[in-house]
């Protein structure tokens, strides 16, 4: 059975950084667009960033120039750096595999001072 699991989230004061981890168990990685989302309290699940099979990403405005997406084939894993976190990124960050429609349990991010 496929599962994605996070980690790495965490409190961090604002302009701090996180860098959060999704690794798949399965050997569905590699065949698919991998994202990252998140959910605030009271707001609908919104995509963060994204990464193709091939490695091109694309992110929302609202964290351009700040996060980063990448992915590493070999160990099966997508990852989502965090920089100069500001308190309106605190929210649940969930993973997702696109192409299966498969997504993480999430991991709680919450940026305060």
């Amino acid at each position: 059975q496929v599962q994605l699991v996070e980690s790495g989230g965490g409190l961090v004061q604002p302009g701090g950084s996180l860098r959060l981890s999704c690794a798949a168990l399965g050997s569905i990685f590699r065949f698919t667009t991998m994202g990252w989302y998140r959910q605030a309290p009271g707001k609908e699940r919104e995509l963060v960033a994204s990464i193709s099979t091939g490695g091109t990403s694309n992110y929302a405005d609202a964290v351009k120039g700040r996060f980063t997406i990448s992915r590493d084939n070999a160990k099966n894993t997508v990852y989502l750096q965090m920089n100069s976190l500001k308190p309106e990124d605190t929210a649940v960050y969930y993973c997702k595999a696109e192409s299966y429609r498969l997504w993480g349990q999430g991991t709680q991010v919450t940026v305060s001072s």
